[in-house]
C-alpha cells in the first residue's frame, strides 16, 4: 500500500507541477513576444509602443506605457503564483522522487556517499546556485549581456558536470533543471516583483519611478525566457536514457542546451528580420549528430558503460564464482539470461512486483515470460547494458558480466528458442 500511495503522490505533484508550469511558461513566452513586436513608430505620448492582435474571435489593442500610466488603474493583474507554485511543486516532486528513496535515484551506483549528505549536497546547491548567478548579475557583468550569458551556461553545465560525480545521471539532470528553475523564479520573487511594487508604489505616491528596476527587471526576465527550453528538456529528459545514462551526460546537456537557447534565440529575435533563420535548420542538424554519437557501440564494448567501484567488482566476482558451475553444465544461453533477468529485473519487472517500492510494474514492462523478455530486448540492451541505469540504484547488484552476457544475447537477435 505504501507504494501505491507514493506512486499517486508522485502523479499529484507531478500533475500539479506540470499545470502551474504551463502557466508559468506561457505567460512568460507571451510576454516577451509582446515586448519583441510592439508598434514603437510614432507612439502617443507616455507610451513607448502599442500592438493590434486577434485571437479567440476577439481583436485585443494592447499598449505599453514608458514607465507607467499617470494613475492607477483599479485592476492590475500581477503574474506571479504561477512561478512561486511551479517551483514550490518542483522542490515537492524532488523531494518525493529522489530524497525519499536516495539510494534508488538519486546516489550513483557504488557510491559510498551517505543518503544525508546527498540530501544536503542536492539541495544545498540550489541555494548556492541562486546566490552565485545573484552576484554575477550584480556585478559589472550585467553591463555585458552575452558575457554574462556565456558566463553563466559554463557554470550551468559545470554544475551538470559535478552533479554527476556524486549522482544518478537521472538526478543529475534533475538537479541541474531544479538549479536552473530556482534561479528563475529567484528572478521573480528577488528582482522582478520587487521592481513592479517600486513601480506602482512611485505612481501612487506620485513619484518619478525609478527607471533603473524595470531595466533590471527586464534583464532577469529575458534570462528566464532563454533558460526555459532546457528546464523543459530535462523535465522529459527521464524518458530518454541514452541522455541522462550516458557517460558524457553532462556533454549532452551542454549540446542540447546550445540547440535550445539557439530556437529560442530565433523566436525572439524573428520580427526584427530572419538573421536567425538558420537556427532552426542547425539544431536539427545538431539533434541528428547528438543521436549519432551517444549510439552505443554494439561491438567490442560498451563506450557509454559507467565504470564499476571497487565494492561492485568484489561482488562481481563472487557472483561470477557461484555462476561458473552452472554455465560448466552446458546451460543454455538464453536460460542465462533468463536466470539474470529473473534474479536482477523481475523484482520490479513483472506482474507482481516483489520490491516494496512498487505495486505495479514500471511503465507496464514485464518480464514474466521469455516472450515478453524477447519482445523489450532493445530497451534491456538500451538501460541495462548501454547505459546501465537498470536496475535502478543497482539495487539487484547486476554484475558487468551478466550486462555483458544480456548485450551479447541481444546482438545475436535475442533468441528464446
Amino acid at each position: 500500500m505504501e507504494a501505491h500511495l507514493t506512486e499517486w503522490l508522485n502523479l499529484t505533484v507531478r500533475w500539479i507541477h506540470m499545470i502551474v508550469g504551463i502557466a508559468w511558461i506561457g505567460a512568460s513566452f507571451y510576454f516577451v513576444w509582446l515586448e519583441n513586436n510592439l508598434n514603437r513608430a510614432n507612439p502617443r505620448d507616455g507610451l513607448s509602443g502599442d500592438l493590434w492582435a486577434i485571437h479567440g474571435g476577439g481583436i485585443y489593442h494592447l499598449e505599453k506605457y514608458k514607465l507607467a500610466p499617470p494613475q492607477m488603474p483599479d485592476n492590475l493583474h500581477w503574474f506571479k503564483w504561477e512561478a512561486y507554485t511551479t517551483w514550490l511543486s518542483g522542490v515537492t516532486l524532488l523531494m518525493v522522487v529522489y530524497y525519499l528513496n536516495p539510494s534508488l535515484y538519486l546516489i550513483a551506483p557504488g557510491s559510498d556517499l551517505a543518503p544525508a549528505m546527498a540530501i544536503a549536497i542536492g539541495f544545498g546547491s540550489l541555494i548556492v546556485g541562486w546566490f552565485v548567478y545573484d552576484l554575477l548579475c550584480d556585478s559589472p557583468l550585467g553591463k555585458k549581456p552575452a558575457l554574462l550569458g556565456l558566463i553563466l551556461f559554463v557554470l550551468v553545465i559545470f554544475a551538470a558536470w559535478a552533479y554527476s560525480q556524486v549522482f544518478s545521471g537521472r538526478a543529475a539532470y534533475i538537479h541541474t533543471g531544479a538549479l536552473i528553475g530556482t534561479i528563475m523564479v529567484g528572478n521573480v520573487f528577488r528582482i522582478i516583483m520587487p521592481a513592479q511594487r517600486a513601480l506602482v508604489a512611485a505612481i501612487e505616491q506620485n513619484r518619478t519611478p525609478d527607471p533603473l528596476l524595470p531595466a533590471k527587471g527586464l534583464l532577469r526576465s529575458r534570462h528566464n525566457n532563454y533558460f526555459t527550453l532546457p528546464v523543459l528538456f530535462i523535465m522529459i529528459s527521464n524518458h530518454f536514457p541514452s541522455t541522462y545514462g550516458s557517460q558524457y551526460n553532462w556533454l549532452i546537456l551542454a549540446g542540447i542546451s546550445v540547440l535550445a537557447v539557439l530556437v529560442r534565440h530565433y523566436f525572439n529575435t524573428r520580427h526584427d528580420s530572419n538573421r536567425f533563420a538558420w537556427a532552426l535548420p542547425a539544431a536539427a542538424v545538431g539533434m541528428i549528430c547528438l543521436a549519432f554519437v551517444t549510439a552505443p557501440n554494439r561491438q567490442g564494448g560498451v563506450p557509454n558503460a559507467v565504470p564499476t567501484s571497487p565494492r561492485e567488482q568484489s561482488i562481481e566476482a563472487q557472483q561470477a564464482a557461484a555462476a561458473a558451475p552452472a554455465e560448466q553444465a552446458g546451460n543454455s544461453e538464453f536460460a542465462e539470461v533468463h536466470r539474470v533477468i529473473n534474479e536482477r529485473c523481475t523484482v520490479c519487472h513483472a506482474a507482481q512486483p516483489s520490491s516494496p517500492l512498487f505495486s505495479a510494474a514500471p511503465l507496464g514492462v514485464m518480464f514474466d515470460t521469455p516472450q515478453q523478455i524477447q519482445q523489450q530486448a532493445a530497451k534491456i540492451y538500451a538501460q541495462a547494458v548501454a547505459s546501465q541505469i537498470m536496475p535502478l540504484g543497482n539495487m539487484t547488484n547486476m554484475t558487468q558480466e551478466e550486462r555483458d552476457l544480456l548485450g551479447a544475447w541481444i546482438d545475436k537477435g535475442a533468441p528464446i528458442d
